[in-house]
C-alpha cells in the first residue's frame, strides 16, 4: 500500500529529523524550505539543519542532562546525531561539530531516499486535512506567522535572541591568546585570551555604554540562556566574572599573575580556521563590536568573519494548543516541532522533531502514541509543552525538570548519576515494552 506524503514546512533540526523519522518509514515527505527564495535576519546559508547560534551540541556525558539526552536520541535513531559525530571538533567534553559538514551531510542523508522532494517556497497556508508538521523555528517569516496565529487563534509569543560573533583565526595574537583548559584537564581545546583587572574594567565600561541596535515591533524578552554579553554586563560589575569570563583554574601561560577574567573562543570548524567567542551574544552595532571586542587581549586586530547579530525568536503557548506528542489537540495529525514549540537548543529541537515524525507515522498507521517515562529528557519535555502554566516559557535539557529522587544522595555528581540512571533504565524498559506494541 502507498504511504501518503507528508509536508514537513522547514529545513532546520527539527524539521529534517521529522522528515528522516518519516521517510524511514516509508513516508513520502516533501520538504517546504523558503530560504533559497527568502532568506532570513539571521541564517547565513540556504542549507538545511543550519546552526545559527553556536556550533556546539553541549555536554556529551551522562552526568550532564544534556549527554543523557544525546544517549536518549542515539536510542531512537536520531539521524542529526549521527551527522553530527562524523564531523566533530574538538571541544573539551562538549560535542561541537564543522557546522557546514553537518549541513552537507544531514541533506546527503535525506536525498538518499526517493521520496524525499525539497522545495524552495515560502508557505503561506496550512491545509488541516493533510498530515502536516509545521517546524518553521524562531524565525518564521511574517506570512506565515500570521497564518499559524490565525490557525492557534491568537496564542502566539514572541521573545528575542542573539548569536554570537565569529573571528577568523588568522587574526588573533598567539603572543597573548592561548590554549588551556581549566585545571589542566582534558585537552585543551579551548582558546583563552586573559585580562587582568584594569584591562576587565576598561572593557566592561566600553561594553556597557557602547551602542547597541535598535529593536522595532515586538516587546523584548530575553531568553536568559541567549542573554546578550551587553546586557549581562548591566547587571553588575562582575556578572561576566561569574559567566562566560570566569577566571577559575585558567593559568596565563604569558604572565605570573592570575587572570581576573578569561574570554574562551572556540573552533567553527574542523580546520581550526575561524573561531566564535563562547557567550558573547550580542546586539552591538557592527562598529562598535568591532572597535570594544578589539579591546580583549589577543583580539586587537580581530577580523570578524560574521558580526554578532539579535533577532526575533517565535514560539507557540504550546500548552495550551499542543499534547504530549506535539501535535495540536484540535488537529490531530497537524505536528509542530523544533524552538517554535518552546523546546530551546540544538538537540532539543532534533527531539521535538523526532517524537513528532514517530508520532505522525503512528497515528497514520493506528499504533499507540510514543510518550516516553517523565523520568527521561524527551519524556519530560514532552510533558513541558504539554502541560498548562501560567507563564509558558522555552526550556533547555537539564536535571532540574526531572522528577525529584527518592532519597537523593548530598554529593552533587552522584545525584546527577542517580538522574542518568534512572533515566536509562526506565526508557530501556519502556522501549522494550513499546517495540512488543
Amino acid at each position: 500500500m502507498n504511504k501518503k506524503t507528508i509536508k514537513v514546512i522547514g529545513g532546520g533540526l527539527a524539521g529534517c529529523e521529522c522528515a528522516y523519522q518519516l521517510l524511514k518509514r516509508g513516508y513520502k515527505v516533501d520538504m517546504y524550505e523558503m530560504r533559497g527564495v527568502k532568506n532570513t535576519p539571521c541564517h547565513s546559508t540556504d542549507n538545511l539543519a543550519e546552526l545559527v547560534c553556536s556550533n556546539s551540541l553541549k555536554a556529551q556525558s551522562l552526568d550532564n542532562a544534556s549527554g543523557l539526552l544525546k544517549y536518549e536520541l542515539a536510542r531512537l535513531d536520531s539521524l542529526l546525531l549521527k551527522c553530527a559525530y562524523k564531523c566533530d571538533v574538538p571541544a573539551g567534553g562538549a560535542l561541537a561539530v564543522d557546522r557546514e559538514e553537518f549541513s552537507r551531510l544531514v541533506e546527503a542523508q535525506l536525498n538518499k531516499f526517493d521520496g524525499f522532494k525539497l522545495i524552495r517556497e515560502e508557505v503561506c497556508d496550512i491545509d488541516t486535512t493533510k498530515p502536516t508538521v509545521i517546524a518553521t523555528g524562531p524565525l518564521t517569516s511574517d506570512k506565515m506567522s500570521k497564518c499559524i496565529a490565525k490557525l492557534l487563534g491568537g496564542d502566539y509569543l514572541h521573545f528575542f535572541d542573539a548569536v554570537a560573533p565569529i573571528v577568523d583565526a588568522d587574526s588573533i595574537d598567539y603572543q597573548k591568546a592561548f590554549f588551556a583548559s581549566r585545571y589542566g584537564k582534558g585537552e585543551a581545546d579551548y582558546l583563552n585570551c586573559a585580562m587582568n583587572k584594569e584591562e576587565y574594567l576598561n572593557f566592561y565600561h566600553e561594553l556597557i555604554n557602547a551602542e547597541r541596535v535598535n529593536l522595532k515591533d515586538f516587546e523584548i524578552n530575553v531568553f536568559e540562556r541567549c542573554m546578550p554579553i551587553e546586557i549581562m554586563a548591566s547587571r553588575g560589575e562582575d556578572t561576566m566574572r561569574y559567566g562566560p569570563l570566569r577566571p577559575v583554574g585558567i593559568r596565563n601561560p604569558h604572565r605570573e599573575e592570575r587572570p581576573y577574567a578569561v574570554v574562551q573562543l572556540r573552533k567553527e570548524n574542523a580546520q581550526g580556521s575561524a573561531y566564535n567567542i563562547v557567550g558573547f551574544q550580542t546586539n552591538l552595532k557592527f562598529g562598535e563590536q568591532k572597535r570594544v571586542f578589539r579591546l580583549i587581549p589577543g583580539l586587537e586586530n580581530a577580523e570578524f568573519s560574521r558580526y554578532g547579530v539579535m533577532h526575533r525568536n517565535t514560539f507557540i503557548n504550546a500548552p495550551k494548543v499542543l499534547d504530549n506528542c506535539f501535535a495540536m489537540k484540535k488537529y490531530p495529525y497537524i505536528f509542530f516541532a523544533g524552538q517554535m514549540t518552546g523546546v530551546e537548543g540544538y538537540m532539543e529541537s532534533i527531539v521535538s522533531g523526532l517524537v513528532a515524525g514517530i508520532n505522525l507515522a503512528n497515528r497514520l498507521e493506528n499504533k499507540e502514541d510514543m510518550v516516553l517515562p517523565s523520568t527521561t529528557v524527551t519524556g519530560t519535555l514532552q510533558r513541558h509543552i504539554s502541560t498548562p502554566v501560567d507563564d509558558y516559557q522555552p526550556m533547555n535539557a537539564n536535571f532540574g525538570i526531572l522528577p525529584l529522587l527518592d532519597k537523593p544522595p548530598r554529593d552533587k555528581k552522584a545525584r546527577k548519576f542517580r538522574y542518568s540512571t534512572r533515566a536509562v533504565g526506565d526508557m530501556e524498559e519502556y522501549l522494550a515494552n513499546y517495540k512488543e506494541n
